[in-house]
């Protein structure tokens, strides 16, 4: 009779054990890994919950809930420079212009890409203000780099309809 009491005890405890797992609660869509020269991420489209981190140096959003923004996006990597960035109309259609104050313009140029990292344009800034052309390109994202001397000023993030 003990026996039978223990043996049903170990089923009870390991049926509760058991009820206690969990597994993904989401089936995902799509997914991947994406890399690049400042690190990489894995990501999944299709998850029902996010969670954001934010520090003093940049955020991450975890999940897919994220929202869409059409604007332009400036990653200061030195907040000593004045680096502005106009961009009219927003998402662009024929230019955008790079105002750039506080500087000097001897070392700085700007690189253009697409969002497959080609290069389209590399020139140098002569003027506080800088139209970049933008009517041959195809609708997308483009990303407008500000460097002085090879290193990194500024970078920004274009939307072209």
């Amino acid at each position: 009779m003990n026996q039978k009491k223990t043996k049903l005890l170990l089923l009870f405890l390991a049926g509760m054990g058991i009820s206690g797992l969990q597994a993904q609660d989401a089936a995902t869509a799509s997914g991947g890994d994406a890399s690049g020269a400042g690190g990489s991420a894995a990501y999944s489209v299709g998850q029902v919950a996010y969670t954001s981190i934010e520090t003093a140096s940049g955020s991450v959003n975890q999940g897919v809930q994220q929202p869409y923004k059409v604007s332009a996006i400036g990653i200061n990597t030195n907040p000593d420079i004045d680096l502005l960035m106009s961009v009219y109309p927003n998402p662009t259609v024929t230019l955008i212009n790079l105002s750039v104050q506080n500087m000097d313009l001897s070392n700085l140029s700007y690189q253009l890409y697409d969002v497959q990292g080609k290069l389209l344009v590399n020139q140098k800034i002569t003027n506080a203000v800088t139209s970049v052309l933008m009517e041959e390109y195809a609708t997308g994202n483009y990303f407008l780099k500000v460097t002085d001397k090879n290193a990194e000023l500024k970078s920004f993030k274009i939307i072209k309809n």
